[in-house]
Formats: C-alpha cells, sequence, structure tokens
C-alpha cells in the first residue's frame, strides 16, 4: 500500500474519451486520484456526483480524476449519464489499479489520493465514505497549500 510521502507510480491509462492520460500531465497541479468500484452502483454515483456539484469550488485549486478497472466505454455511459465534467480514468489492461492497490482481493477498494505538484503524495484516504469525501479534500488540500 502507498503511503504519504511516497511518489506516486506512473501510470498510462485512457479516459473515458479514450484519451490517453499519464501522471506527467499533472505535473506543477494538485491531483486528487480518486479510486472507485465500479461505475453507476449506488456508492460511486453518490461520490461522482458529489465532486461534479462541487467541481467548480475546486477549479484551479486541484484536479480531480476518478479510476476504477471499468472499461473506457463503461466510464463514457457513466459521465454522460450523470454529466460528469472530470476525467474517468480506466483501469481495464493496464495497471493503474493495481499499482496504487486500490484492488481488492474481492471488491475494489474505494480509496484516494491527493497528490502534491512534485509528484508526492500528501494524503492517502481510505475506505472513503462517498458523500463526505469531497468536503475533506477541499478543506485538506487548502490546509496543504497553505503551509
Amino acid at each position: 500500500m502507498l503511503n504519504e510521502g511516497d511518489k506516486a507510480p506512473a501510470f498510462s491509462a485512457p479516459d473515458q474519451d479514450n484519451n490517453m492520460h499519464s501522471l506527467d500531465d499533472y505535473k506543477g497541479e494538485w491531483l486528487l486520484l480518486y479510486f472507485y468500484p465500479r461505475d453507476n452502483t449506488p456508492g460511486c454515483t453518490k461520490e461522482a456526483c458529489t465532486f461534479r456539484d462541487m467541481y467548480k469550488t475546486f477549479d484551479g485549486i486541484v484536479n480531480i480524476v476518478g479510476a476504477s478497472a471499468d472499461s473506457a466505454e463503461s466510464h463514457k455511459g457513466f459521465a454522460d449519464k450523470h454529466e460528469l465534467p472530470f476525467t474517468l480514468l480506466s483501469g481495464k489492461g493496464n495497471s493503474l489499479v493495481q499499482d496504487y492497490g486500490a484492488d481488492g482481493l474481492i471488491l475494489k477498494k474505494r480509496t484516494s489520493f491527493l497528490i502534491d505538484p512534485e509528484g508526492v503524495i500528501r494524503k492517502v484516504y481510505k475506505n472513503v465514505k462517498p458523500l463526505d469525501h469531497a468536503g475533506q479534500i477541499l478543506k485538506d488540500v487548502k490546509e496543504l497549500k497553505s503551509a
């Protein structure tokens, strides 16, 4: 499992539009990489919609990127259905989910990583509560930026 202070693992993964994204794309910016179990499930939908509803609040503060083992096509349907304005990365066919330790043996884990502009993990959120998560991220990133 990755810990605070660890270098974030490099990744290359497609988004919901099949555009490739890498950790380097976010160099110099704050990034929340949040892992969720599956598209269109109740908890995952609540979490994504909470980020959607607060998206303008995050603008200029931290990039929000979701990720799961679902396909890019599944992500496209999920993003369109719920009008998600942020990137969803597909871990299908690559090591993204495994490299970040979000691949539980039975159930995928709801885990998030707050990554600083130098690519260092500053916060790890395990067993995230979908409705509370976005507010906690905003609070934490503001505190870290002002430190």
